[in-house]
């Protein structure tokens, strides 16, 4: 089986961009939908103390289990598989996928019912279950409106939050059979049920992400609001759950907070409506549930996260897609505009982890560095730390100690590394920066009219005619 995961070559990234920013509708979009994420979450977070003091007990208690990773993955496995569940290790997303396949045809599995998993995105499982003849079917609401577009998500949370229910409404009425045109988001929804409800019954498995992985009770928690995980979850004979290696916890006591920072983050809900805690298949004298249950535990990059301690922090991530909803580049841009499959700011600091540095260092520069995302992070990720810290990488030498990423110094060139360099000598010298500073404001008038980025939003940078060093010396007496 080849690899299936479909990544959009980065030097194209600001061509999609520009794409984007040259679209109003779209930006208008984006912009109310932003903005109405924004209130919600305002809304569930009115006491300030309180916020503070949740948000450093969560990254107490993800760092916490980062700390002691190696230890809770072998807790973990441990115990879920003394409650019956099998768990299995993949390196990579070609291993995933391989191992969901062997599953799949060892019970002659035609068709594969989905709860929301951006994990299962991460490594293309749509289509290298398609290219072997197995039906994988979306039963998320947003995920079902992108797979019949034949699209990606945009949002980790909201994967169809760039579609307007015009259209959506087009979009069922060509792909739907027997279906009219109709605007009424109640009416689509609907429809959308119809169509799902038939699924969960003819799936013959079942798969879902984990939102957080329990060491001791060897427990998966599931968050979700559509009632679709739980159905996936439950109804086919066998359940395949596939998350991070990083989603693990120690402790039950753990997930609450957690919980509460996630739904509140992501939704503005207090609670989501269904929390689902899965810790085994049916048991004899027990009426429903499946027959098997699987966990496919992906590196996929982050073991070289892990080994680095500033790096690490990304990890603690929960996917609530907070960072995303307060970011002013994903808001006038979207999600497809980066790529990749994690957007926004946490797409840019854990993308380069699973697809190279090489790959996506644009989206590490893709950034104001306004810190919005790390004031609402729920675990308090430094985010712009680690940006600048990929920015760096990105422009290291690959044969320095500052080159530790794969695809380290793919932003550095020739021409650039000699910019540089000069800049760096006629700085740090008096009597060159004087002789460049005098040649510069008496030739200001070659001074080009074109300079690349800059003018294509701002005038010309033009030396003033004299120096600050010139006019000081002017008014002395």
């Amino acid at each position: 089986m080849s690899q299936v995961i479909k990544i959009h070559p980065m030097e194209d990234f600001k061509e999609r961009s520009r794409g984007v920013l040259n679209d109003p509708g779209q930006r208008k979009n984006f912009r109310g939908a932003m903005d109405f994420l924004q209130a919600k979450r305002r809304a569930q977070f009115p006491d300030e103390d309180e916020l503070q003091g949740l948000r450093d007990l969560g990254s107490a208690i993800r760092r916490y289990s980062l700390a002691h990773l190696p230890r809770l993955l072998e807790e973990l496995e441990k115990n879920l598989s003394a409650n019956g569940i099998q768990v299995h290790w993949a390196q990579t997303p070609l291993e995933a996928n391989t191992i969901a396949l062997d599953i799949a045809k060892r019970v002659n599995a035609k068709r594969i019912i989905k709860g929301k998993s951006m994990v299962s995105e991460e490594v293309g499982f749509n289509h290298a279950m398609e290219a072997a003849g197995i039906e994988a079917f979306e039963s998320d609401m947003g995920e079902y409106i992108v797979q019949l577009a034949g699209e990606t998500p945009s949002h980790i949370i909201m994967p169809a939050i760039h579609k307007t229910k015009q259209e959506i409404a087009e979009l069922f009425a060509k792909e739907i059979p027997g279906v009219a045109y109709t605007e009424d988001v109640d009416a689509l929804i609907r429809i959308g049920r119809k169509v799902l409800r038939r699924k969960f019954a003819d799936a013959d498995i079942g798969l879902s992400g984990v939102n957080f992985c329990v060491a001791e009770t060897g427990t998966l928690c599931l968050v979700e609001n559509e009632g679709n995980g739980r159905m996936c979850t439950t109804v086919p004979r066998v359940h395949i759950a596939i998350t991070g290696i990083e989603k693990v916890v120690e402790k039950l006591e753990h997930v609450p907070p957690l919980y509460s920072l996630l739904s509140r983050s992501a939704t503005g809900q207090a609670v989501t409506t269904y929390f689902n805690l899965i810790s085994g298949p049916r048991k004899p004298g027990e009426k429903d549930g499946p027959e098997e249950v699987h966990l496919i535990l992906l590196d996929n990059g982050r073991t070289q996260a892990y080994a680095d301690e500033e790096l690490r922090e990304t990890l603690k991530c929960i996917r609530c897609g907070a960072c995303m909803n307060h970011c002013p580049v994903y808001a006038r841009i979207g999600g497809h505009a980066y790529g990749t499959t994690y957007p926004g700011p946490i797409g840019a600091i854990i993308s380069p982890h699973m697809l190279g540095l090489d790959a996506t260092y644009p989206l590490a520069f893709a950034s104001t560095l306004c810190g919005a995302c790390v004031e609402v992070c729920p675990v308090k990720i430094p985010i712009t730390d680690i940006l600048v810290r990929l920015r760096n990488e990105a422009m290291a030498r690959p044969d320095t100690q500052d080159a530790t990423l794969r695809g380290s110094g793919a932003a550095r060139t020739t021409s650039g590394t000699a910019v540089w360099s000069v800049w760096a000598q006629v700085y740090s010298k008096l009597g060159l920066y004087k002789l460049a500073s005098w040649f510069m404001s008496r030739g200001r008038a070659l001074s080009p009219t074109e300079q690349g980025a800059w003018t294509r939003s701002r005038t010309p940078l033009i030396p003033a005619p004299k120096r600050l060093r010139d006019l000081l010396k002017a008014r002395k007496p």
